[in-house]
């Protein structure tokens, strides 16, 4: 049953939803336009290559993505009416999404890392056993977070609005600390590509050729490896602001600037910069391949001028 409300004390919480709803749709045609823009390439690199764990990975967050804008959408934006079930199932859905997104973007960072490791299956059993870890812990605290929660459609002045009623502070307090895992495995996997990545510079700079393919190729995976981890610090400390109870319960106008950028920057994370991660590093493979091809060509080329000459000489 709808929570219908005239009172003009709730209007600061309907400005404060509708400057939401606005880095929303924002959040939405960034995802949207990325995914077009990089539709070539990902027909090219993903869709007409073999199928590969990174492959099944990458599909499935660029296009689970495009469906939690939609939800996104629906739970923000007065579209169509709901009740109190189907905001509940919304919330759920998206917090859903959002565990499981950022365990395969995980499962990708796991990936390149091992590659810059050398593939050690030392490094690969320590990786996976702090990341299976970290994800349990982080899936416990959301999964203990979201028992007691309930959805609420309120209706104020005639708009219609999905919000979620947890059922105490502690609560609140609990799914925002559910990200404080998946931070630390960030932390470590940065650290962990940043240190490998000097590594080889140095080694490179005394022995290695001035145009190396390994620095080049190191320097494309902690690039896209760096600026991810950007977005995911500043989405992480936006997360941990909801701790403070007057920003939780804050209905201003600063208020729903701050959890708009949040639903801005959360989006662009995911499935903005976390597709990039694969198709950065699978672009740099290609156009690699494309100068060996060039390359062995031209030689063939020279090779069957040379014979040509020779033979003309000798008749």
């Amino acid at each position: 049953m709808s929570n219908i409300s005239q009172s003009p004390y709730l209007w600061p919480f309907l400005d404060w939803s509708r400057i939401s709803s606005y880095f929303l749709v924002a959040s939405s045609a960034v995802v949207a336009y990325d995914w077009i823009l990089t539709l070539g390439q990902e027909v090219e690199l993903v869709w007409e290559q073999r199928c590969t764990l990174m492959t099944v990975l990458y599909i499935c967050v660029r296009y689970i993505g495009i469906l939690y804008c939609v939800v996104n959408m629906l739970w923000y934006l007065p579209l169509i009416s709901m009740t109190n079930t189907g905001c509940a199932i919304l919330w759920f859905i998206l917090v859903s999404i959002t565990v499981v997104v950022n365990a395969m973007l995980c499962a990708i960072i796991v990936t390149r890392i091992h590659a810059m490791y050398g593939r050690s299956k030392k490094m690969f059993i320590f990786l996976i056993i702090v990341l299976l870890a970290l994800l349990i812990a982080s899936g416990v605290m959301v999964l203990v977070a979201s028992t007691d929660v309930s959805g609420v459609e309120r209706v104020f002045s005639g708009t219609k609005l999905c919000a979620i009623v947890f059922v105490d502070i502690d609560a609140v307090r609990l799914h925002g600390t559910a990200w404080i895992p998946t931070i630390v495995w960030e932390i470590l996997a940065f650290c962990l590509a940043a240190w490998i990545v000097i590594k080889h510079f140095r080694e490179l700079r005394q022995h290695g050729p001035p145009g190396s393919i390994i620095r080049d190729c190191f320097t494309v995976l902690i690039q896209s490896h760096m600026l991810y981890f950007v977005a995911f610090a500043a989405v992480s400390c936006l997360y941990l602001g909801p701790l403070s109870p007057e920003l939780s319960s804050s209905s201003s106008v600063a208020g729903g600037i701050y959890f708009g950028i949040l639903n801005f920057a959360q989006p662009v994370q995911m499935f903005v910069l976390g597709p990039r991660l694969v198709l950065s590093v699978r672009d740099y493979h290609a156009k690699l391949l494309a100068k060996s091809d060039e390359a062995i060509s031209i030689t063939a080329i020279t090779f069957q001028e040379h014979r040509h000459l020779s033979t003309s000489s000798a008749v």
